[in-house]
């Protein structure tokens, strides 16, 4: 049983990595890359609610924010996209740094209700801006270059941009697996104790907080070039809620559950606007209605549950059945859950 356990990690990364590099040819490639951002967005935002209990809604900002900056970058500078994409992480990395500061003092519902604050400060500066950020109609025509190689096809820019995306989800799976990750965890199950035991836990929130803001940024960013543009869309709130939905359809805490989520309501909206349904957003919403109460854990979560119980590792519903990663229990953070 050890040993089919020890065998399953690296079976399940090659194959994501096996999907991730063979997804452009099952898929049409602006839809592959779009999973591809999404996913890591959906990871990034789970560093901060799995594991760390931390709900934020003000993510867009990031997001949206690293997508004009990098934009920028690209448009005035003439740069490589990789840099542009770095720069994009870097902007919102500085951008999470006062926010971040003034929202870890908060537990539960405020949090999530300051970090939606700030995003819309956000959304309000990016619109009334024009002169640099287009207001509404966003930056367009945004250069995709690579030291002179011609990137114009989303196919090729897949590729180009796989590398990143693949270093974002590696830090993710870093900073969940080192000692930092366990201090998260613990931070999450019960702060009070992590501060008896001498841990700042502000200032690990607020490290948390940046992380997961840089690699959000590095998506977002990723996400303008691969398109060519950076819409106000980008910024705004329901972008926030659309990562939370992705992280809990697939199942908070997992990681892996963030990258099945994406990919499951992106290819649904693209499925939907295809085939010209105008209520995407109904069907969209009743899905996930039914999954969050078939699945308790979401989809990845309930399904390593089962498959824990079916190997008798653990049974769902004991203590600890829900293991994350690193080997803490994963609760459900929320609203009511004190962090």
């Amino acid at each position: 049983m050890i040993l089919s356990r020890l065998a399953r990690r690296p079976l399940l990364l090659a194959a994501g990595l096996v999907l991730a590099l063979a997804l452009p040819w099952m898929i049409y490639p602006p839809v592959a890359l779009d999973m591809a951002c999404w996913a890591l967005f959906a990871a990034a935002l789970d560093l901060l609610l799995g594991f760390t209990g931390l709900l934020s809604f003000g993510h867009a900002a990031f997001w949206g924010g690293s997508a004009y900056a990098a934009a920028l970058i690209a448009v005035h500078s003439g740069l490589p996209f990789p840099v542009a994409a770095l720069g994009g992480a870097v902007f919102a990395a500085v951008l999470a740094l006062p926010i971040g500061y003034l929202s870890v003092r908060l537990r539960g519902i405020y949090f999530a209700m300051v970090t939606l604050a700030f995003a819309q400060m956000v959304y309000f500066v990016v619109n009334q801006w024009r002169d640099l950020t287009g207001g509404e109609n966003g930056l367009q025509g945004v250069p995709r270059e690579l030291f002179g190689l011609d990137l114009s096809d989303s196919f090729v820019f897949y590729y180009a941009a796989l590398p990143l995306l693949l270093a974002g989800f590696v830090a993710v799976w870093r900073v969940v697996r080192s000692p930092f990750g366990r201090v998260l965890v613990s931070i999450r199950d019960n702060p009070a104790r992590a501060q008896a035991l001498g841990y700042p836990v502000e200032r690990y929130k607020l490290l948390a907080f940046v992380l997961s803001a840089a690699l959000s940024g590095l998506a977002g960013g990723l996400f303008a070039l691969g398109h060519g543009f950076a819409s106000l869309e980008s910024v705004y709130w329901t972008t926030s809620g659309q990562a939370v939905m992705m992280v809990v359809l697939g199942g908070i805490g997992t990681l892996w559950g963030g990258v099945i989520g994406a990919g499951l309501v992106v290819e649904l909206n693209d499925y939907l606007v295809t085939v010209g349904f105008d209520g995407i957003g109904i069907v969209t919403g009743t899905i996930f209605v039914i999954i969050v109460l078939v699945f308790r854990r979401g989809i990845w979560g309930t399904a390593r549950d089962l498959l824990a119980a079916r190997t008798g590792r653990r049974r769902p519903g004991e203590p600890g059945s829900g293991d994350t990663q690193d080997g803490a229990p994963a609760r459900t953070p929320g609203v009511g859950t004190p962090v």
